[in-house]
């Protein structure tokens, strides 16, 4: 087996309604687009669910992968601690996947946890999914300080361990682009913000991800990306398949999502 879809997802704790009291309406197409994706990823059946996030574990000069055989996590954080997510990992894969990138001189692996919680870069996609499917085991990997070639790397050893193991996977880049798109937002705004989504938007759409290696840190610290590292390693792990782009975007104030599969 192999991966079966890719996926790149938002996760914005507002987009649940238990958090955002009723503000989650303004991104209702945001919502509905999470729904469409989650919807194919049930279709797939996976047996494992590959989640690259920015909120977990992350280090200079390796690659974290969460250990054990199961994990949780809450949104008290974000003011409703009554909200949690359960996931059962794929210790074989989590293995094998350690073994594979050691052996391709990559340094990863499950050691050096921080927090074994669920972040909210992995929770909230696998909220959407677990509305239309449970039937699968999780791999959750950090992001890293190491090159972008790395993380491109990294996705084809993630490939590789699918086709080891024999798992049908569908990888989840979670990410939530530019963190500078308003005025009124957090991180307030700069040009670079709106171009940075463009730019990230139009290879989704064309399905041209080998883009994303290309973009000048520069210009992804000024328009304070979360994620671009996520959409890497998942274009390494669809390096040399065949893509079919999804034909449809929707965005939110801070976030945009697009949906792969092969």
């Amino acid at each position: 087996m192999s991966i079966a879809g890719a996926f790149i997802m938002p996760h914005p704790p507002i987009i649940l309604p238990e958090v955002g009291n009723g503000e989650e309406r303004k991104i209702q197409n945001t919502i509905d687009a999470c729904r469409q994706a989650a919807r194919r990823i049930a279709a797939l059946k996976p047996d494992t669910v590959v989640v690259t996030s920015p909120h977990t574990a992350m280090y200079a000069d390796y690659f974290h992968i969460s250990p054990g055989e199961q994990a949780h996590g809450d949104f008290a954080l974000f003011g409703a601690p009554g909200v949690g997510i359960d996931a059962e990992y794929d210790s074989e894969f989590v293995r094998t996947l350690t073994d594979t990138a050691g052996k391709a001189g990559l340094p990863a692996g499950t050691f050096g946890e921080k927090d074994p919680s669920l972040d909210h870069g992995t929770m909230i996609p696998l909220r959407f999914l677990n509305e239309y499917f449970t039937g699968y085991r999780l791999v959750r990997i950090g992001l890293s300080g190491l090159s972008v070639l790395d993380h491109y790397r990294l996705g084809k050893c993630i490939a590789q361990t699918a086709e080891a193991v024999g798992r049908k996977v569908t990888f989840i880049a979670s990410g939530d682009l530019s963190h500078r798109l308003k005025e009124d937002g957090p991180y307030g705004f700069a040009k670079e913000g709106p171009e940075f989504d463009r730019q990230v938007t139009g290879a989704m759409a064309e399905g041209d991800f080998l883009r994303f290696l290309t973009f000048r840190p520069d210009f992804c610290d000024a328009a304070a990306e979360c994620g671009l590292r996520s959409f890497i390693i998942m274009a390494g792990a669809l390096d040399g398949k065949s893509v079919e782009p999804a034909s449809v975007l929707f965005r939110l104030p801070a976030a945009t999502k697009a949906a792969a599969s092969t």
